[in-house]
């Protein structure tokens, strides 16, 4: 059905605000996509204009025993670090949202405070805390930081999830029988799955993009991708980043597509799929 406007002021409006949307979406996006076709170039420089296409950046950065060093360390630490954040958000959120205690407010407070401090901050403390550990130069330390960075958006997301579960969907599991362990994963994980889905999208984003933390805790064989572009991109410029830089939006892509996949499924067994 076509929309109709009740003045010519209100169809200015719209357009208006549609070219804002849209001016500030290209603000937003087009440094990202600028690298894209650099990762084609055949030439050996990082400009435009581009002199031709080609994958030869791709197959250096497979070729290359450093690149594929940091991509394989980036693969061990994120998703250990996202299936601990995962557990341990999930659990701390229904804890969270279902306790009243003294101090709750304060425990909510340290839980997300590694997203407001400064990550300078908290990569010092955490070298020092870590090297009292013997856990600096180490995958488990980078694995346990991560952890802390991802920690708070898998809470923050499984909360407001939360927000709408209404416990008396788990109370009447109960007195149907229903042990706790079997309502959580039969009742209350599939309703508040795409909280806990988008924190753990999250948890992995920031722990595969993760630079000043890593910088402080990881030894010379613990180097990320991240770490790894960000070395390439001091000592040289290597057109081989815009292709590390290119698989890396792919990836996130990737997780964007899956995020919003799990919140259709999730709506489609609320009943309110379209």
């Amino acid at each position: 059905m076509q929309k109709t406007y009740s003045s010519n002021g209100s169809l200015l409006w719209r357009w208006a605000f549609g070219l804002f949307c849209s001016a500030l979406l290209v603000y937003l996006i087009l440094p990202i996509l600028v690298m894209v076709p650099l990762s084609f170039n055949e030439g050996s420089f990082l400009s435009y204009p581009i002199s031709g296409f080609s994958l030869r950046w791709y197959k250096a950065f497979l070729d290359s025993q450093d690149w594929i060093d940091a991509l394989r360390n980036s693969l061990i630490v994120a998703p250990a670090a996202t299936i601990l954040a995962t557990l341990l958000g999930t659990l701390a959120a229904m804890g969270l949202s279902r306790g009243e205690f003294p101090g709750k407010a304060l425990v909510m407070a340290l839980i997300i405070s590694p997203m407001v401090v400064p990550l300078v901050i908290v990569a010092v403390g955490m070298y020092f805390f870590f090297a009292r550990m013997d856990l600096v130069n180490t995958y488990s330390g980078m694995i346990l930081a991560h952890t802390a960075l991802g920690l708070p958006f898998v809470v923050t997301t499984v909360s407001a999830t939360l927000q709408g579960y209404d416990s008396n969907l788990s109370r009447a599991a109960a007195s149907l029988g229903a042990s706790p362990m079997l309502t959580f994963r039969r009742v209350t994980l599939p309703l508040i799955g795409p909280g806990v889905a988008a924190g753990a999208l999250l948890a992995f984003a920031t722990s595969f993009d993760e630079v000043v933390v890593t910088l402080f805790l990881a030894g010379p064989t613990q180097r990320t991708l991240p770490i790894q572009m960000f070395g390439g991109i001091k000592e040289n410029l290597d057109p081989t980043i815009a292709a590390a830089a290119t698989l890396l939006i792919g990836s996130a892509l990737a997780l964007l597509i899956v995020m919003e996949w799990v919140r259709r499924r999730s709506e489609r067994m609320r009943g309110n799929g379209h």
